[in-house]
């Protein structure tokens, strides 16, 4: 296993795909990251005295002190989690298209081990892509937010560990893709359209024409988002235990500012998202014990 682990490791370092997603997704979690801590500074303004003044009581601390940047974290993490993603879709997929699989699966002992050995080796590049994300995230709204806005400590170790757990997460959620639909061009297409577009439509066309608050805490890309998003959503009692005094409306703005929107906490967004993970992972694998090479 230690070598099908090494080689694993190898057939990635020697390619592009590692760094040339990994550029994209550092420059687009900054500049999220930094754009939405700029708004995020100014949210207070968004809802009105009382369910300021309500929040800011809740967590006995001043209006002023509000935790903005924890708000627009999750913003810089989520649209970088794409590129785990597409990522992990290449991990068989790419390997069926270059027709390297053939070599892969006649060397091993077994299929089993194969997928094994891919398994292991894209949860470490997912803690890799979720670690770096925290990071540059965190450099984006220190930018942009007032110090005493800031995450706390904890608060820092929270998102941290909720990062690595989604780019983890986000990595086995692409291999499973990737291995269901057998194509590199059209899982990479299908699912940028959806994360980035179709579901985030559906969430915002559901809450806007029927109050439908909780769609995004069930989809795949909501409960992706949720892991980290929800965290501050929550420090702000907008996902799991509610503050007194904040209505249906301002604690979905409050979600959707967090990058959560529909969220109902960050454990359960990664349960629901670890479930969908399973669902495509434990499919992928399924289809290439049976799938012929050749």
């Amino acid at each position: 296993m230690g070598r099908l682990i090494v080689a694993e490791f190898r057939k990635t370092l020697t390619t592009k795909s590692w760094w040339g997603l990994m550029i994209p997704a550092v420059v687009l979690a900054l500049g999220f990251a930094a754009g939405w801590g700029a708004f995020a500074n100014e949210v207070g303004d968004v809802l009105d005295s009382d369910q300021t003044q309500a929040i800011a009581d809740a967590l006995g601390i001043q209006t002023g002190d509000l935790p903005m940047g924890l708000l627009a974290i999750g913003h810089g993490i989520n649209v970088g989690l794409t590129f785990p993603v597409i990522f992990g879709v290449f991990a068989l997929a790419g390997e069926y298209s270059k027709k390297t699989i053939t070599t892969t699966f006649l060397t091993a002992p077994n299929r089993v081990s194969v997928l094994t050995a891919k398994m292991i080796t894209y949860i470490l590049w997912g803690a890799i892509y979720g670690l770096i994300l925290a990071a540059v995230s965190s450099l984006g709204i220190a930018m942009t937010v007032d110090s005493n806005r800031l995450p706390t400590s904890g608060q820092w170790l929270g998102v941290l560990g909720a990062s690595v757990l989604a780019g983890i997460l986000a990595t086995l959620f692409g291999i499973g893709v990737g291995a269901v639909w057998n194509s590199v061009v059209g899982s990479v297409v299908t699912l940028t359209i959806y994360l980035l577009v179709i579901e985030n439509v559906l969430v915002l066309l559901f809450y806007g024409l029927w109050r439908v608050d909780w769609l995004g805490g069930i989809l795949p890309n909501g409960t992706m988002n949720g892991i980290v998003g929800a965290i501050g959503a929550q420090a702000f009692g907008a996902a799991g235990v509610k503050v007194p005094g904040l209505d249906s409306e301002a604690q979905w703005t409050l979600q959707y500012v967090a990058g959560a929107p529909g969220a109902f906490s960050w454990w359960a967004s990664a349960l629901i998202f670890f479930a969908w993970t399973m669902v495509f992972f434990g499919a992928g694998w399924a289809a290439n014990q049976r799938r012929d090479i050749t």
